[in-house]
C-alpha cells in the first residue's frame, strides 16, 4: 500500500515516514504544495497524509484539486491548526479524517490503516478470496487454513491482485502500486 506524506517540517515528515515504513507501507514524501501536486498528478496513492499549512499553498487547495480531478485517494489531514472551522472545511472538501498535532505515531498508523481498510474492504479486517484468507494489517496469508510466509513484495503483489480481480493491469500501474 502506497502512502504520500505532505508535510513541510522536514524532521517531523521523516519521523512520520519512518513510522509508516515500519508498518510496511511504501512511502513517498514531499515538503511543499507544488511538489505535492506533481506527485498527485503523476501517481496513485492509497492514502495521503496531508498538512494544511504548506510553502506555496495550502493542503485545503490540494483537497480541492483532488476533487476537481475526480481522484479517489483517501486523505488524512494532520495539522497544528485545531480549529473547528478547519476540521469542518477539510472534511467537507473530501478528507477522510483529521488528526490535530501533536499526536502519537501509533494513532497516526492506526488511522491510516483504518482509512485504507474502510476504503478498500468495507471495514473488514480480513479479505477472503477462494481458498485464501488475507489480513492486510498484519500482513498474514492463510491458504486452506495454513499460514504461508511471504516476503514484502510477494505479499504486496498477491494483495494487489486479490483487491483488483478480473482487471487487466499494466506493468507500470502494478510497479507503482507495489
Amino acid at each position: 500500500m502506497k502512502i504520500l506524506v505532505v508535510e513541510d517540517e522536514k524532521k517531523f515528515r521523516e519521523t512520520i515516514c519512518e513510522s509508516l515504513r515500519r508498518e510496511k507501507f511504501v512511502v513517498e514524501e514531499v515538503g511543499d504544495y507544488r511538489k505535492a501536486l506533481e506527485k498527485i498528478n503523476d501517481y496513485d496513492y492509497d492514502c495521503i497524509v496531508l498538512d494544511i499549512i504548506l510553502p506555496g499553498g495550502s493542503g485545503l487547495q490540494i483537497l480541492e484539486e483532488l476533487k476537481r480531478l475526480h481522484r479517489s485517494e483517501s486523505v488524512l489531514i494532520v495539522s497544528a491548526k485545531d480549529s473547528l472551522e478547519d476540521k469542518v472545511t477539510g472534511l467537507e472538501l473530501g478528507a477522510d479524517d483529521y488528526l490535530p498535532k501533536p499526536f502519537h505515531l501509533a494513532e497516526l498508523n492506526a488511522r491510516v490503516k483504518s482509512i485504507i481498510r474502510r476504503r478498500q474492504h468495507g471495514g473488514e479486517t480480513s479479505i477472503s478470496f477462494e481458498n485464501l484468507l488475507i489480513y492486510p494489517d498484519k500482513r498474514i496469508l492463510s491458504v486452506n487454513g495454513k499460514e504461508v510466509i511471504l516476503n514484502r513484495k510477494e505479499f504486496d503483489l498477491l494483495y494487489y491482485f486479490v483487491v483488483n480481480p478480473n482487471r487487466l493491469l499494466h506493468k507500470t500501474t502494478l510497479a507503482e502500486s507495489v
